[in-house]
């Protein structure tokens, strides 16, 4: 799943009837040793279809502790919207969904 997940996140989800719509700007993983994050910037979409300059920018993180053999890193940790980090998603099409559906946008 990890390594297909950036031939995922660069696909660009159709506007279909009363759904959203998005464009993958970015995705990042950084981090290694005591923690991992991964980053993804959408640009959402307009009622009529276009893309719009607004964005939406998502993070989850993984917790590592201990060192060499003994490593122990947590589970991902929900998604959440990097300006709105009071709710979390189980994944970032959801996340990208309610970003940009509270900014008015598809």
């Amino acid at each position: 799943m990890k390594k297909m997940l950036p031939f995922i996140l660069f696909a660009f989800v159709s506007v279909c009837d009363n759904s959203f719509g998005y464009q993958v700007l970015s995705t990042k993983e950084f981090g290694k040793d005591d923690a991992k994050n991964q980053n993804i910037v959408v640009k959402c979409t307009t009622d009529t279809g276009k893309l719009s300059a607004e964005t939406c920018s998502l993070r989850r993180y993984a917790k590592c502790e201990g060192k060499d053999k003994h490593k122990n890193c947590n589970q991902w940790q929900p998604w959440r919207d990097l300006r709105n980090t009071n709710a979390s998603y189980a994944d970032w099409k959801s996340a990208a969904s309610a970003c940009c559906k509270n900014k008015g946008l598809r």
